[in-house]
């Protein structure tokens, strides 16, 4: 959906039309059909409805359910588990403090994953030896993830409740870097509960890959 800018694709969510005519986010863009592309973000999404964006973008009397935003935040936050849950397969992520803090002694990191519910110490613990490592070898800070909780972080990673988690460097980080940095616009990845979240703030300069959309 034109909106006089050009983002790279990987910064755009799909929408298609549903048979029932209704707007379904399309967010593996794997959907068949012509496609409508917003900005991802919660904001543009919701300027879209309202300007009447879809009927303009599919040329049709398509409907808009009033959950859509939250339907696709929702959808975002699935997309990134089942990340997780490929990267657990695939043999590319730490679990636990003890896995965590060995590797973010060994190696810099793509994403240190922190339950929204953890306590600050064992979470300051890891972001401490995390900025060591980065500065050391002259990389950027590992970013943060902290809005998923224990028991959700647990059922994506095999585990009753998972605390600590990271992605390691590689190809799969890649498409965190995408899932997550859509996710950004509709929800903060840093819980304002967190009593250390200054310390963690701009932590979460995403590296944003993809064709102009």
């Amino acid at each position: 959906m034109s909106s006089g800018q050009v983002h790279l694709k990987s910064q755009m969510i799909r929408f298609v039309e549903a048979p029932d005519g209704q707007v379904v986010p399309d967010i593996a863009e794997k959907l068949p059909g012509r496609g409508v592309w917003v900005k991802a973000d919660r904001s543009s999404l919701e300027t879209a409805i309202k300007s009447g964006g879809f009927k303009r973008g599919f040329k049709a009397n398509i409907s808009v359910d009033d959950t859509l935003v939250d339907q696709t935040e929702q959808l975002l936050k699935r997309r990134v588990l089942s990340l997780m849950t490929m990267a657990l397969k695939a043999g590319h992520i730490h679990m636990g403090f003890d896995q965590v803090k060995s590797a973010s002694q060994a190696e810099p990191l793509a994403w240190r994953i922190e339950a929204s519910n953890g306590a600050a110490g064992g979470r300051g613990k890891i972001r401490v030896l995390t900025k060591a490592v980065s500065r050391e070898l002259g990389f950027k800070e590992t970013p943060v993830l902290g809005c998923f909780t224990s028991a959700e972080l647990g059922a994506a990673l095999n585990r009753e409740d998972i605390v600590h988690a990271a992605i390691k460097k590689g190809r799969m980080a890649k498409n965190f870097d995408q899932a997550i940095g859509r996710l950004a616009g509709f929800c903060a990845l840093i819980p304002d509960s967190w009593e250390d979240k200054p310390h963690e703030s701009g932590n979460n300069s995403l590296h944003q890959t993809g064709d102009k959309g």
